[in-house]
């Protein structure tokens, strides 16, 4: 009898919350750019009582993220997936930003869409962010949704020139992991699986920290004081809805993404995070 595999890119701090919720029973394969990272996270979890490998794993690279899948079904079955990976407008350039939140999580869901076992399910992680942007022409979001990953990047609309900075870049790649969970899902469902995305809001993690000491630093401040919730998240709340969305209880969901941001986008729209009352966006 073959064992069922969660596969996890990404050994972050939600990662790993979603890790714990749903990885009793199974073999986590743990994946980060970071071979040190995919080690530490592996250990943390073994230590818990789990299973888990570590494997090196970059998003940006699709030889890399065969590997991965390779390592993982050469353990039994990927029942679940988690993509918890990515890198944010403080930590990388414009083009990093494209090549991994972008290409890679589209990259992934295209892999993943002939791995996953049949009744599995997926969560990719996006952000807020995506919500932010400006409503775009239904030309465009197709292509966001259905352009091959190997010719995303060529999008006119994904060309230097016509991004204003790394946040801009930001909103665009989560934008397209919107967009690319509901053709995804549309894909998977044949194989009988499911695929979800979440985008969460100021969540306390190492990548949070450094966007509060990055240039937008006092507005991530400001948006998680004056949100709804009064308070930023945690990478638990995340894995809480994770949690639905991979479970027997979530089997009606598919192609959906959620925002878990303590109510930040509907003050930016409706509240006082609205940009013509507060400096700068997210």
């Amino acid at each position: 009898m073959r064992t069922n595999v969660m596969m996890l890119m990404g050994a972050g701090q939600i990662g790993l919350a979603i890790a714990r919720r749903m990885g009793s029973g199974k073999t986590i394969v743990v994946g980060d750019k970071r071979p040190e990272n995919a080690q530490a996270a592996a250990k943390i979890l073994n230590e818990a009582g789990f299973k888990a490998v570590a494997q090196e794993a970059d998003l940006a690279s699709r030889d890399s993220v065969r590997a991965l899948i390779a390592r993982a079904q050469g353990l039994g079955d990927i029942a679940l997936m988690v993509n918890a990976a990515g890198v944010s407008p403080s930590q990388a350039p414009i083009e990093a930003i494209l090549a991994v939140d972008l290409y890679g999580t589209a990259m992934l869901l295209e892999e993943m869409g002939e791995a996953i076992a049949p009744g599995g399910a997926g969560v990719t992680i996006s952000s807020q962010s995506g919500h932010r942007l400006p409503q775009l022409s239904v030309e465009e979001d197709e292509l966001l949704a259905c352009t091959p990953a190997e010719e995303l990047l060529s999008l006119d609309m994904l060309q230097p020139r016509n991004i204003r900075d790394e946040l801009h870049a930001y909103q665009l790649a989560k934008r397209c992991n919107e967009k690319r969970v509901m053709a995804e899902a549309v894909r998977w469902g044949r194989r009988g699986a499911r695929v979800n995305s979440i985008s969460p809001g100021i969540i306390v993690t190492p990548l949070a920290i450094d966007e509060f000491n990055g240039p937008r630093g006092e507005f991530y401040k400001s948006m998680f004081a004056n949100c709804p919730a009064g308070r930023p998240g945690t990478a638990d709340e995340v894995a809480n809805v994770a949690e639905l969305l991979m479970g027997d209880k979530g089997a009606f969901i598919t192609g959906a993404d959620f925002l878990v941001d303590g109510g930040a986008t509907a003050s930016y729209f409706y509240g006082p995070l609205r940009p013509s009352s507060a400096s700068g966006a997210a």
